[in-house]
């Protein structure tokens, strides 16, 4: 097929993992690249073999197709909808927008020009989780009932150059990893219905502890703490905590209860990972992992579903509809919290199409 050719605007840290793995997939054309901090643009235009230039310059560029959006959070839609309005499909980091109403815009945009609209995660792409995703649709563990999920650590700031973004409003540790767990989630059981939700924030600020704003103390005006319950659609009641506020645990990521059985999921912020099935009484054991994207962090592989799709005139995985429904998952675990009930959620997708199986790197249809 002829390659899908992409601008990427925001060349902060993530911007390196998407170029890395871009090479693996021919589909993908990457030509130019644009940030708000020139200097930021023109290094990685060097490292990776590209062209730097302005980010009007690059939306203005009649042979990009698609805008691959790697700004913070808080310009998701603003960079998404200047795309959308220069005739540019977009496909943008997680999460979709800091806000339903916002994403709401970006998808209405996008539908108006007949554009898509793309979105990180793509990590429930990866072996582990799609070869999950197979067991569950065979039975492996009947009906799935319920389960468990937790993203917990101490927050980003002891690492990130600059991690003021993950303590303002729309960051967080479900606006920041909860995408990686509700996606999959989402991908092994369907959409959800209903949430049930509690926030709080254990420290007032945080104080950055490398890099240039090392010893910089940020205030947190987010919640650093966030758990609750979802109840699917498909009846099953999933446990999902994510928090900032921990600093050691033993809690495994992912864990879904059924009828007959229990398998445990690996971590969903990767591709691969250990698949573990226990049917019944009987032991443990290990499944071998039927399908390929598992042995790296392949970063771009829902653009490049996003790309074969295009050309293909079919449905892409990583979608709006996806992100949107999440999106608004995640929203509600505040608004239940803070409104001391349960959140009906409004919108429904589809689960994803699985991939196929195969050993290695192939086509994506």
């Amino acid at each position: 097929m002829k390659p899908v050719t992409i601008g990427l605007i925001g060349c902060g840290n993530i911007s390196a993992a998407y170029l890395r793995a871009a090479p693996a997939f021919p589909e993908l054309r990457i030509t130019c690249c644009a940030d708000m901090n020139p200097a930021q643009a023109e290094a990685r235009a060097t490292e990776f073999g590209l062209r730097a230039v302005s980010v009007e310059a690059l939306l203005q560029d009649p042979e990009v197709e698609v805008v691959l959006n790697l700004t913070t959070p808080q310009a998701h839609v603003p960079v998404g909808l200047a795309a959308i309005r220069h005739g540019k499909h977009v496909h943008a980091e997680k999460p979709l927008a800091t806000s339903t109403a916002e994403g709401r815009t970006l998808l209405e945009a996008a539908a108006a020009g007949g554009l898509r609209v793309g979105s990180a995660p793509d990590t429930f792409l990866g072996g582990a989780h799609q070869t999950a995703r197979r067991l569950i649709d065979e039975g492996a563990i009947g009906r799935p009932l319920s389960g468990t999920a937790f993203m917990l650590n101490h927050g980003h700031e002891h690492w990130h150059p600059d991690p003021r973004f993950y303590y303002a409003a729309g960051g967080g540790p479900m606006f920041d990893m909860g995408p990686y767990y509700l996606t999959n989630l989402v991908n092994l059981l369907g959409p959800v219905a209903r949430v049930t939700g509690a926030t709080s924030a254990g420290f007032a600020e945080r104080t950055v502890g490398s890099g240039p704003r090392a010893g910089e103390v940020i205030r947190v005006e987010t919640p650093s703490h966030v758990t609750g319950l979802l109840h699917f659609v498909g009846g099953a009641v999933i446990s999902l905590t994510t928090s900032f506020d921990v600093w050691q645990h033993r809690h495994g990521n992912m864990e879904i209860y059924g009828s007959e059985g229990t398998l445990v999921v690996p971590d969903p912020n990767r591709f691969g990972g250990t698949v573990s099935l226990a049917r019944r009484r009987e032991p443990w054991v290990d499944v071998p992992l039927s399908h390929g994207f598992a042995d790296g962090n392949f970063r771009i592989l829902g653009l490049a579903d996003m790309a074969r799709a295009i050309r293909a005139g079919r449905a892409h995985r990583c979608n709006g509809a996806l992100a949107f429904h999440v999106l608004e998952v995640m929203e509600a675990f505040g608004r239940s919290s803070d409104e001391g009930r349960s959140v009906t959620i409004e919108s429904r997708c589809e689960r994803p199409a699985p991939l196929p199986p195969r050993p290695a790197l192939g086509e994506l249809d």
